[in-house]
């Protein structure tokens, strides 16, 4: 995977590692509020995080006004609305499906090895599930990364519950988290509406400060609970995949223990720092060159040009180039660093300092 690509990805996952929301998805359409018993905030949250995950399966809509470099692959990444196919066994068993122009990349999970495959170039790599990584089927569960948003976020956060709404046929409570004052972050809100029922969440909203409008929307245009087919969590490569197996942590020298990279501090202005994949460009501060890498400047093969991504931008942590969205901001370093959060750049600056 290319070093781009791998930024692109980590900008679409920036909301899942440093404040919890991953993919989001736009609302099925307005339609008159249900009428629903009241319930506090806090027994909301509560009920959310004590919640039995039902099995399920379900068409996510993601409404993407982010201005993400686009991704090869991944078509949810860039601007525009796109569609997934998510079906969710519990156990850590999930498969989703993100259609392209050009083909479509499956991610499935049986709960011990998860599997990506891409139909573009017929590879699928094969792995132990469960490691937390963004492109693990278990992760990709918009419930889950809502209900992630929710634990990560409620001790940082004003919490309200802001009337009730229906999310792909269910009634549903608008649980809002607001940011307290002291917390240095680009987002105003992040807006959750919860069955009101199963007490899954079914749509996350994101949005940014200085703006009305959502900069990114996750949600259910169609959800259908109950037992799913054992057999669409098993993944046989079809006749002529090459076959490769993901690199294990033990392997993987550049990757900081936990795989999705260092958190510096917490709740709303937390910030991920890692490193790019081996076999990309990059230099250490010493001037030796990482075993695996190639020397600065060389990319690999198919590898995109990194040159006019960003802005250039330095300081005592060394130089890269800055990224910025509506709702994140990323700083690739010279040397082979990514800072990655919802914050604004002087907070990614003094995490690359520490």
């Amino acid at each position: 995977m290319g070093r781009r690509r791998w930024v692109g990805a980590g900008l679409g996952a920036v909301l899942v590692g440093a404040v919890g929301v991953g993919l989001v998805v736009a609302p099925a359409g307005a339609s008159a509020a249900p009428v629903l018993p009241p319930v506090s905030p806090e027994d909301l949250v509560s009920s959310v995080m004590t919640a039995d995950r039902q099995p399920f399966a379900g068409e996510v809509e993601v409404d993407n006004a982010l201005g993400l470099p686009a991704v090869p692959g991944v078509p949810q990444l860039a601007n525009g609305t796109s569609s997934v196919r998510v079906w969710s066994g519990g156990e850590g068993r999930g498969r989703v499906a993100l259609p392209s122009s050009d083909g479509e990349r499956t991610l499935v999970s049986d709960g011990t090895t998860r599997w990506a495959y891409d139909s573009r170039d017929r590879t699928a790599t094969r792995a132990p599930a469960g490691e937390g990584r963004p492109d693990n089927a278990d992760n990709q569960d918009p419930t889950t990364a809502a209900t992630q948003a929710i634990a990560t976020l409620r001790q940082s956060s004003t919490v309200a519950v802001d009337g009730t709404a229906e999310v792909a046929g269910r009634a549903a409570y608008q649980l809002v988290l607001t940011p307290l004052p002291t917390e240095r972050t680009l987002l105003r809100e992040v807006r959750v509406a919860v069955d009101a029922e199963t007490r899954q969440p079914l749509q996350l909203t994101v949005l940014a400060q200085g703006s009305g409008e959502p900069a990114l929307q996750v949600g259910f245009s169609e959800i259908a609970y109950g037992p799913q087919d054992p057999s669409l969590f098993t993944f046989t490569p079809p006749p002529g995949t090459t076959v490769r197996d993901a690199p294990a942590r033990g392997d993987r020298p550049d990757r900081p223990e936990g795989d999705q990279g260092q958190r510096v501090g917490d709740g709303w202005d937390t910030v991920i720092v890692g490193r790019a994949p081996q076999g990309q460009p990059g230099q250490q501060p010493d001037g030796q060159q990482p075993e695996g890498q190639l020397p600065e400047g060389q990319q690999p093969e198919g590898a995109p040009d990194l040159s006019a991504l960003g802005t250039p931008v330095s300081g005592p942590w060394g130089s890269g180039r800055v990224i910025t969205t509506a709702v994140a901001t990323v700083i690739v370093t010279a040397d082979g660093r990514i800072a990655a959060g919802a914050v604004p750049q002087q907070v990614l600056t003094e995490a690359l300092a520490r």
